[in-house]
């Protein structure tokens, strides 16, 4: 039985825009002719796959429409929620579609994450259908890069030569506690669940009884038009707003990790973006977006939806100037040489691979007192992203007027 992909794609990606109001979701940003819901549908085309099916809301349908004919899906079904109520309610509804069987395997993925090696994450798929069943859950745990505030956390327990069964979730801990949960073979949770049809019915009605019941007469009562179900409001409305993780996960005692260690994001911020671009600085490179300055140069990788992503390269002994943002924020990440930041009245040094975020507002500046070059992958965000929202104070060139 082929397995059934469920991708989730309600969510806003808020954590990228701080101070813009009407932003763009994650999932659809274009990084340079191609987006994270591009991917995941890319992802989801392997023979192992029966045809998708979309979990998003009003807001969005367009736009998932507009992803689908793009990448030439032609089957497909797609769960319209009337409210936001996290990714507990979005499963379950996706899952009562008739003509899923109760038996069949479903995956569970977001919308706005990139994995790359895909071999290893088919492999690791395949093996693990034997050991689906009526009451466990699955979920893909990463192995950590780095210390990260940004993710969940699960600790396994190898309980027989196929199976690790999660001991405990650690929801966003502080770096410090995350570098210890790292040294206990802990795992980042990746948000990717694998579990039957009829696991997800036993798991709700068990641990959910209201949820399922309100999602399951929302679900009945819906509205269907062009593959599209539209789920009944005033039933979805009382359903619990809670993700998966809380709903059900924390509450079972069937769930089981399957652990990758494989090339995985959820570009969730700024750097781990500039890190997509700068591994790919080669494909984005183009000679007239070079611009010269007297510290150096900055070369216009690309220009997206209310952000811009730059290189800059300030020469030994050079300085930009002193100089504020009314309109944007910039995020830094980097890549070469050792800079002197400063941000209003602090001014500390950086080392390659280390970030800093710069707030709107604030006065800040970059000097290379070293002989080789610095190198810095800037991400800037704000509405008005021009080198007219420049306001200097400090300039070793004589550039303030």
């Amino acid at each position: 039985m082929k397995i059934r992909p469920v991708i989730l794609c309600g969510g806003a990606g808020t954590r990228l825009w701080p101070n813009i109001q009407k932003h763009e979701a994650k999932q659809f940003i274009n990084f340079g002719n191609w987006t994270l819901i591009q991917k995941t549908l890319e992802r989801v085309k392997n023979p192992i796959f029966d045809y998708p099916i979309i979990s998003t809301n009003q807001k969005y349908l367009k736009k998932v429409k507009f992803h689908l004919k793009k990448n030439g899906v032609k089957k497909y079904k797609i769960i319209l929620e009337p409210a936001k109520k996290n990714t507990a309610p979005a499963i379950l509804a996706s899952s009562l579609i008739k003509d899923i069987p109760n038996n069949q395997p479903i995956l569970f993925l977001p919308s706005d994450h990139l994995i790359e090696n895909l071999k290893s994450f088919y492999s690791a798929i395949k093996k693990n259908i034997k050991n689906l069943n009526n009451k466990n859950i699955f979920i893909f745990g990463i192995k950590p890069t780095k210390a990260s505030n940004q993710f969940g956390y699960l600790l396994t327990k190898k309980i027989n030569k196929n199976i690790n069964k999660v001991i405990k979730f650690i929801e966003k801990p502080s770096e410090s506690k995350a570098r210890k949960i790292i040294k206990k073979k802990g795992y980042w949770n990746s948000g990717m669940f694998f579990l039957r049809k009829d696991s997800i019915i036993y798991n709700f009605k068990k641990n959910q009884p209201k949820t399922f019941k309100h999602v399951s007469d929302s679900f009945n009562k819906s509205k269907i038009l062009n593959n599209t179900f539209y789920l009944n409001k005033n039933s979805f409305i009382k359903s619990v707003e809670k993700s998966f993780d809380y709903a059900i996960l924390e509450k079972s005692k069937h769930i089981n990790a399957i652990n990758l260690n494989i090339p995985w994001s959820d570009l969730g911020n700024w750097i781990e973006i500039s890190k997509i671009f700068k591994k790919n600085k080669k494909k984005y490179f183009k000679k007239k977006n070079v611009f010269y300055r007297p510290w150096g140069k900055y070369i216009n990788l690309f220009k997206g939806k209310d952000f811009l992503v730059k290189e800059l390269i300030i020469n030994s002994k050079s300085s930009i100037s002193l100089q504020k943002h009314y309109h944007r924020s910039e995020n830094w990440l980097i890549t070469q040489g050792k800079p002197k930041i400063t941000i209003n009245k602090n001014k500390f040094f950086k080392k390659v691979n280390e970030s800093v975020f710069i707030p709107t507002g604030s006065i800040h500046r970059i000097e290379n007192n070293f002989k080789k070059p610095v190198k810095i992958i800037e991400v800037q965000t704000g509405d008005i992203l021009s080198e007219k929202d420049i306001v200097r104070y400090k300039d070793i060139y004589g550039r303030i007027k």
